[in-house]
């Protein structure tokens, strides 16, 4: 009677002892944390993959300065109709930020390049001097667009008459703004407005060879529109 009683027993401990394996897994994958969780995180669709949001692609979308748009910068060197020739290439900074619908396009400071595309000095040709330059391109945010614009040109003929202008494209109508010679930053005197010719006072030094001194305010107009990406 007592070995059936022992066998009885060895046999319900093997059973509990079997039912309880029989539950590790299911307890194991209940309890952990969530293995396929972090596989469904890695195929998730990463941050750079995802398509450009609608802000996004309306900020990258790039404004139209439309042809006429008027660029004022400030000179970097002194341009002169004796020590330069054409070909010469020079560079400035935007005196004044160009807006399109009350949006700044070009922010104030932004680099420019140009080209003086004639320099004559007095005497080469029946005693005329002339000087004329024009912009190249404008750097915004790192990123350079080329220009083409109106030129600012300025004639000496005989015995001091001068002329300046603002000439190409269309209507000539810009300012010119120039800094007394030796005047530092700043002393800046005279102003054409319109017309297309005549002297801005004290712009060009001088009575014999033209001279565009350094800090000088000079103005060009776009002659084609620029995109320019905001």
């Amino acid at each position: 009677m007592r070995a059936k009683t022992t066998a009885l027993l060895v046999v319900t401990m093997l059973l509990i002892a079997a039912a309880g394996c029989s539950k590790k897994p299911e307890e194991s994958s209940a309890n952990a944390p969530t293995g396929t969780a972090g596989s469904t995180t890695s195929s998730a669709t990463p941050e750079s993959a995802k398509p450009p949001s609608i802000l996004e692609h309306l900020e990258s979308k790039p404004v139209t300065l439309p042809e006429g748009t008027v660029l004022t910068v400030r000179l970097d060197q002194s341009i002169s109709s004796k020590n330069n020739n054409a070909g010469d290439k020079f560079s400035g900074t935007v005196a004044e930020p160009v807006e399109v619908g009350g949006t700044v396009v070009i922010p104030k400071g932004s680099t420019v390049t140009g080209t003086v595309t004639e320099a004559k000095p007095l005497g080469k040709i029946k005693g005329a001097a002339s000087l004329r330059v024009v912009l190249d391109s404008v750097t915004v945010k790192d990123s350079k667009y080329d220009i083409q614009t109106t030129a600012v040109a300025r004639g000496e003929k005989g015995k001091g008459k001068r002329t300046a202008t603002f000439a190409g494209g269309g209507a000539a109508a810009g300012t010119v703004i120039g800094a007394i010679a030796g005047g530092g930053k700043g002393a800046a005197i005279g102003m054409l407005v319109g017309g297309g010719a005549g002297l801005a006072g004290g712009a060009f030094t001088g009575n014999k060879d033209i001279v565009l001194p350094a800090e000088a305010m000079l103005s060009f107009k776009l002659l084609k529109p620029v995109d320019i990406k905001m």
